[in-house]
């Protein structure tokens, strides 16, 4: 690290104890980013410490609708985001208004909405969730109830290949893991016969992929599964980000990515300096209207008591969003 960057570190660390602030990051920042962070995480990881931490701001190093969920869950703090273009693909796909038309269609069904989703989208769902957690809630749901889930096809895809329930599913998907192709993966374990191949339901070529793989996880998921694995060597389906904490967390492991094109050009835009900025202006201010904050976290504190990984299944209510 240049001597400029150290300083930068120093004075986003000294800001961040003035501040009473406390950093979070998802897996796929840039490795600068993830090592100033005091929690480093997946979605649902960082929902869960947005929800317990007593920091007075919560800078939050991912895409927008991360930073939302975490001012959704904390009205009484600040939440800000280093770049406000700091959007998602795959968010962008599907809005409230074609949630609440799809409903319309499916009068009694459950909506299941991908935590990759607006503020408003949250909103008009009965239950959140994560690709950690996604099963989990997915499971809990009674078998006679219709359930639509949005927006990721190819984690919905996946959820109905474990569960065997026949869900509707939205067309959307993530412009980063459709880039992992099929043809490259054989490629790689052709080169590399040795490793084991890891992917994230996200991808694009599940269907043909997920033969191939020796797990299909979640980027916390991932994370676990190498730590534990006595592979020393491994080709990583995801968000090219994550091979950061993989290889600082496992120094002697080698790891090749799915695709080198797999990077989130939305999760890069958040940098050093634009982190320290952030602290020294106490902004951008990420903030969502009560109305919506309210149906929103009613969603996500669902997801948070039926999915917890750490917890047991709870029943759903009866009736969604009574």
């Amino acid at each position: 690290m240049t001597d400029e960057k150290q300083e930068i570190v120093a004075d986003i660390l000294r800001l961040k104890k003035e501040r009473n602030a406390v950093i979070l990051a998802h897996n796929y920042q840039r490795g600068e980013i993830q090592d100033v962070a005091d929690f480093l995480g997946d979605s649902l990881g960082l929902t869960q410490q947005a929800a317990r931490t007593k920091a007075e701001v919560i800078v939050f190093c991912g895409v927008h609708f991360m930073a939302e969920t975490a001012a959704i869950m904390n009205p009484d703090k600040r939440v800000i985001i280093p770049d406000k273009e700091a959007g998602c693909s795959l968010a962008s796909m599907i809005s409230a208004e074609s949630l609440r038309r799809w409903k319309e269609e499916h009068p009694g069904a459950v909506a299941v909405t991908y935590i990759n989703c607006t503020a408003e989208v949250k909103a008009e769902s009965d239950y959140i969730c994560t690709s950690t957690n996604a099963l989990k809630v997915v499971e809990a749901i009674p078998p006679d109830r219709e359930i639509l889930f949005a927006p990721d096809q190819f984690l919905g895809t996946y959820l109905q290949e474990k569960t065997g329930r026949k869900m509707h599913l939205w067309p959307g998907y993530c412009h980063v893991h459709n880039r992992i192709k099929t043809d490259e993966i054989v490629r790689l374990k052709a080169e590399h016969p040795r490793a084991e191949f890891v992917m994230h339901p996200e991808c694009g070529c599940l269907t043909s992929c997920m033969p191939l793989a020796d797990k299909v996880a979640s980027t916390e998921g991932i994370v676990k599964h190498v730590g534990r694995s006595p592979r020393e060597e491994f080709i990583i389906g995801t968000d090219a980000g994550i091979l950061h904490r993989l290889r600082k967390e496992n120094p002697r492991k080698t790891f090749f990515p799915a695709a080198e094109e797999a990077t989130c050009e939305f999760m890069r835009l958040n940098t050093l300096e634009k982190l320290l900025w952030s602290l020294e202006d106490l902004e951008v201010k990420v903030v969502v209207p009560e109305e919506i904050a309210r149906k929103a976290r009613r969603a996500i504190q669902r997801m948070l008591e039926v999915g917890d990984p750490g917890g047991s299944v709870q029943p759903l209510p009866e009736h969604p969003l009574d």
